[in-house]
């Protein structure tokens, strides 16, 4: 049966679900959105944005033509022929996958499927999910797969606040549990992406993102491994990576910073390596360079307290640029600043922050407001720490008005009269 212009589900509307949900809008289709968090779905209604990718504008257009219905009934699934699963998959604090928001909402799936429909998985998680955790469910129901169910596996590669890729412009991975199952998403995700890449199983697509991300972790460790020395030896990583890039192969730049953070660099090589201990093997490249970025918080919190006076942080004021974990979106998980924040006020510093994306943050039970950016207020810090590099932000301002700078992501450029500290 062709998929094409029957309704479909997406259940998550997150970063990667309403993105999804626009891209098949787009294309022709007929949308229901499930979430289960009221305030986006009311938000959505009143065409409100909560996404930074995503201006009110954009969320009116989503339903010009009536094809869009956002709710928090699951029951709507019966009335589609795809459903597909954008959840979130964080860690434990051990570091473990946690798959309880995944399987909370294949159950509440699981009533209101059909024979014949298609569940796509697009959520980043280890390598057998799809067939150790949607598969058990689906046969638990009576279904065959591949005869009268389709499931199969398509990794999101959705990179929030960049603007050089369209999303349908990302070449499309997938991996179905049968032929017939990989033949059903792929004959789905045509409509809407210029490029779908079909593979062999649902693993090596649960691998591959594993694989995309964690590859970074270990490149963008590795440089804040070398600064470290770099440091010790008086020379600057910066010109030294600008050096390396004029090599014109073999050689791709990475750069230091305060921290890993977000949805994915972070959270997915920690699936993988737990993956990896279930075979007995140790995956030590991403154990340390997942350390390396542990530390990274620590480092820069002893750098402020190298250049404070009397090498002390007690009582001392100190203003972060950015809390978001990277430019122009206003997503904290996993941000290095909220730990940066910490520990600075664990060593008795008055900290406040400025991040045009993020108006509050939570820390130790206490919330932090975002403070205006202005000179009295850039002037009254002792040390400033540029932590996310915003395009929107004035850093020549910045620079002017600060007593001192910490740029961990050289936005300042070149060293004002010795007030700027570059990592």
């Amino acid at each position: 049966m062709n998929q094409h212009k029957a309704p479909v589900a997406i259940v998550g509307l997150g970063y990667v679900g309403l993105p999804l949900a626009e891209l098949f809008i787009k294309g022709g289709w007929e949308v229901y959105g499930i979430d289960i968090d009221q305030s986006k779905i009311d938000s959505l209604l009143q065409h409100k944005s909560y996404l930074s990718d995503y201006k009110d504008e954009a969320i009116a257009d989503l339903f010009e033509h009536g094809s869009f219905h956002p709710g928090t009934a699951f029951d709507v699934i019966s009335q589609v022929k795809t459903v597909i699963l954008c959840i979130p998959t964080p860690l434990t604090p051990e570091h473990q996958p946690d798959l309880r928001f995944l399987k909370s909402a294949l159950s509440n799936c699981i009533p209101h499927l059909q024979q014949d429909q298609l569940i796509i998985l697009e959520s980043s998680t280890y390598p057998g999910t799809t067939e150790e955790v949607i598969c058990p469910a689906i046969k638990s129901s009576g279904y065959t797969i591949g005869k009268d169910f389709f499931i199969a596996y398509s990794p999101e590669r959705i990179d929030p606040g960049n603007t050089s890729y369209q999303l349908n412009e990302i070449p499309k991975l997938v991996g179905g549990v049968t032929k017939e199952c990989t033949e059903r998403a792929s004959e789905v995700y045509e409509t809407i992406f210029d490029s779908v890449v079909p593979v062999s199983s649902p693993k090596v697509a649960e691998m591959s993102k594993l694989v995309e991300n964690s590859q970074r972790l270990i490149n963008i460790s590795f440089m804040n491994e070398l600064l470290l020395l770099c440091e010790k030896m008086d020379i600057s990583l910066w010109e030294v990576i600008d050096a390396a890039s004029t090599k014109p192969f073999g050689f791709t730049p990475y750069f230091p910073g305060p921290g890993i953070g977000g949805h994915c660099i972070p959270v997915d090589p920690m699936y993988l390596l737990w993956k990896a201990g279930t075979y007995q093997i140790d995956l030590d490249l991403i154990k340390w360079a997942h350390q390396v970025n542990e530390r990274m918080p620590s480092y820069i919190v002893n750098k402020i307290e190298e250049h404070s006076e009397g090498h002390s942080l007690n009582g001392k004021k100190i203003l972060v640029i950015g809390t978001a974990y990277k430019k122009n979106v206003n997503d904290v998980r996993e941000s290095s600043a909220l730990k940066i924040i910490k520990l600075l006020q664990d060593k008795g510093a008055d900290v406040h922050y400025h991040d045009p994306y993020i108006p509050s943050i939570k820390l130790n039970a206490h919330t932090l407001k975002s403070v205006e950016l202005t000179p009295e207020t850039i002037a009254q810090a002792n040390l400033t720490l540029i932590h996310t590099d915003h395009a929107s932000l004035d850093y020549e301002k910045i620079v002017q008005f600060s007593n001192l700078v910490l740029d961990t992501r050289r936005v300042t450029k070149v060293n004002n009269n010795n007030k700027v500290i570059l990592l």
